[in-house]
């Protein structure tokens, strides 16, 4: 076997590894007997040289096997289900998604991320609510799973530890849009559940990862072959991003916004990629026969309560008090009686008659993330409050001077230039604009 200097070298040189030396780089970051300038270089050769999907297959499979692979009851076996999106502006799916598919008989062992830069992270929005715990056990997670059908929980200590330490040198050596990489990280993550299906939103535009359809559709490309290849069914959708999905963004008011789509007041947009998505885990998991039935199934776990009242007792089962989680489900709820409400709200007015035409989101979330919302490094504190509603939806005919964006906000106030930032992040036109439709492509 060679040592990790000739790996290097070998990799550098463009040539490709053996699952043998694949598997030993994987081992020697697992057992910490790499060193950390080795690993970045590493990574570094494969940024530049790529790899094959054998070599990423193979990749995969042992950062997946590192740590622990969770294990299901056998009655479980077709209805283990989960997805991953590559991060957006108002991206609040999981949120409604994950007890909509409960609803419908399937199991979502949901382990998801915190937000770093401009994309907001899930278990940040969850962990608005008080008492909300992400961190569950092994064994915690399959009596939540028994008893309520759906967790969103962070990854565990024993999950995937390769990925822990190449994420963080990835991060410090600038290789982190690297598709074999990403396709390695995420699905080792969820090949650790042991999941029949994957569906993946893999989103392009301005406030994406990837600003263009072809590099988007690449990737998804990639992930869809590597979690098929490892075993679990793997579908994907192409969807833009390049405004706010739904009206609100920020931890606490997406919360409320979740809770209120599950109470039948949601944005469309929002319910086209919850029905779109949870269409095809069902489709994948056999549950329907196609994608058009597999939507109304998932439209009607949330237009009919029943996803309510699994996301009422998943909150529960992690640790929210059953007072403070039936008062955020119930009908007529004060939210600001258990979440957090910023100190400060401002509206921003219309800057002439007309009709919007277009939202900048990544514009806003920038504003927002300097304002508390986000961070720029793991493990920093983020402030749940600190957020922004929109007041109007783009079509919708606005006359000078109507408000059309209301920032939360706390003791760190927008400066002038954040606000003629966010005054500019709105384009006003004369015509109706188009339908937006956020769902481009289904592989």
């Amino acid at each position: 076997m060679l040592s990790i200097p000739e790996l290097i070298k070998k990799k550098r040189d463009g040539e490709t590894f053996s699952d043998e030396e694949v598997r030993a780089f994987v081992q020697a970051v697992t057992e910490k007997t790499i060193q950390d300038c080795q690993t970045g270089a590493m990574l570094m050769a494969i940024w530049q040289k790529g790899m094959v999907d054998k070599e990423i297959q193979t990749l995969t499979r042992e950062m997946m096997t590192s740590g622990e692979v969770m294990s299901w009851p056998k009655e479980w076996k077709n209805l283990m289900v989960d997805k991953h999106s590559t991060g957006g502006v108002g991206d609040k799916v999981s949120l409604v998604l994950a007890p909509a598919l409960a609803a419908c008989g399937c199991k979502v062992p949901m382990i998801s991320g915190r937000g770093l830069v401009h994309t907001g992270g899930t278990l940040d929005k969850l962990e608005s609510i008080p008492g909300f715990n992400i961190h569950q056990s092994g064994e915690q997670i399959r009596k939540i799973l028994a008893s309520v059908g759906c967790c969103i929980v962070g990854q565990t200590e024993m999950l995937v530890p390769a990925d822990r330490v190449l994420y963080a040198v990835r991060d410090a050596t600038s290789t982190v849009d690297n598709l074999p990489l990403i396709a390695g990280s995420i699905i080792s993550k969820k090949g650790a559940e042991s999941l029949t299906a994957l569906v993946l939103d893999v989103k392009f535009g301005r406030a994406a990862l990837y600003k263009d359809l072809d590099s988007a559709r690449e990737l998804a490309q990639l992930l869809v072959r590597t979690g098929n290849g490892l075993g679990i069914k793997t579908g994907a959708v192409l969807s833009t991003m390049d405004t706010v999905i739904g009206r609100c963004v920020g931890n606490s008011l997406e919360v409320i916004e979740s809770l209120e789509t599950l109470k039948q007041k949601g944005p469309d947009d929002l319910l086209e990629l919850v029905t779109t998505l949870g269409g095809m885990l069902l489709l994948m998991t056999g549950l329907v026969s196609d994608l058009p039935e597999g939507r109304k199934q998932i439209c009607d776990a949330v237009t009919g309560g029943a996803a309510l009242s699994k996301f009422q007792a998943m909150m529960e089962a992690q640790g929210v008090a059953s007072e403070t989680a039936r008062m955020l489900s119930s009908a007529q709820s004060d939210y600001y009686s258990v979440l957090r409400k910023s100190k400060h709200q401002m509206d921003l007015k219309a800057p002439a008659d007309g009709v919007v035409l277009d939202v900048d989101g990544l514009v806003l979330a920038q504003v927002l993330h300097k304002l508390g919302a986000g961070r720029l490094k793991v493990g920093e504190p983020i402030n749940h409050s600190v957020g922004a509603e929109l007041l109007v939806s783009l079509g919708q005919r606005v006359k000078k001077g109507d408000p059309w964006l209301r920032l939360h906000y706390e003791d760190l106030a927008p400066s002038k230039d954040q606000m003629n930032q966010l005054e500019n992040a709105v384009t006003m036109g004369t015509d109706g604009g188009t339908q937006r439709t956020l769902v481009q492509e289904i592989l």
